[in-house]
């Protein structure tokens, strides 16, 4: 009984990757489930048994990778200090982008296309994605080392957007730089503003232990 959900799930792994391979190079749309099938080495009605439709199986690659990288993301969850956990996380996206470069162009080219055709599903996973995030920088925020006035929830969309859209700059453009150059370069960036957050605190203590020596 068990060989057969685990023939079902290379299956599935197969048409994921075939899906991918073809969108890199002819983009999402214009596939076909023949030109699909054909990538993957399988039947036509393989892909129809197990996803019903072209549809249904962008919908459940999508599901797929965003799920990968929600897994990437809670390594971060190891961490003790939250400065490293913010880390790990933006070296999570990172690992996973490289290894899938194809799904982070799909991400780009759907997410914020509206309408869309699978943007319901996206919204939803989307949604997965910056929660992670979000628990993350409250952890930040917790420490003192967020400025004041930013919202959390902003910050993990800006950061999980800048990461995405660097992670596909150093693919295409900048291939020769190391996954921790790219790293150190993002957190560089947000380190700017957690420094200005303990910079800020510290020039309000400086200015209240003036105004008691005055009293």
């Amino acid at each position: 009984m068990t060989g057969r959900p685990a023939r079902t799930g290379a299956t599935r792994r197969k048409l994921f990757d075939a899906t991918l391979r073809l969108a890199g190079t002819r983009g999402m749309v214009g596939l076909t489930v023949d030109e699909i099938a054909a990538e993957a080495g399988v039947a036509k009605g393989t892909v129809y048994y197990n996803f019903g439709s072209k549809d249904g199986l962008i919908d459940a690659l999508l599901r797929f990778g965003v799920d990968l990288l929600a897994d990437h993301l809670r390594s971060a969850d190891e961490a003790v200090d939250a400065a490293d956990a913010l880390s790990r996380m933006v070296d999570g996206m990172l690992v996973f982008f490289a290894e899938y470069p194809t799904f982070a162009q799909l991400l780009v080219s759907e997410l914020w296309r509206t309408p869309g055709q699978w943007q319901q599903t996206l919204t939803l996973l989307r949604e997965q994605v910056t929660t992670i995030i979000r628990a993350q920088l409250s952890r930040l925020a917790d420490a003192g080392q967020l400025p004041d006035g930013v919202r959390v929830t902003t910050a993990a969309s800006a950061l999980f957007g800048t990461v995405l859209v660097v992670a596909l700059d150093w693919q295409v453009f900048a291939p020769e730089q190391t996954r921790e150059e790219v790293r150190d370069a993002v957190l560089a960036l947000v380190r700017g503003l957690r420094s200005g957050a303990v910079q800020e605190e510290r020039r309000q203590e400086g200015a209240d232990c003036a105004y008691r020596q005055g009293e």
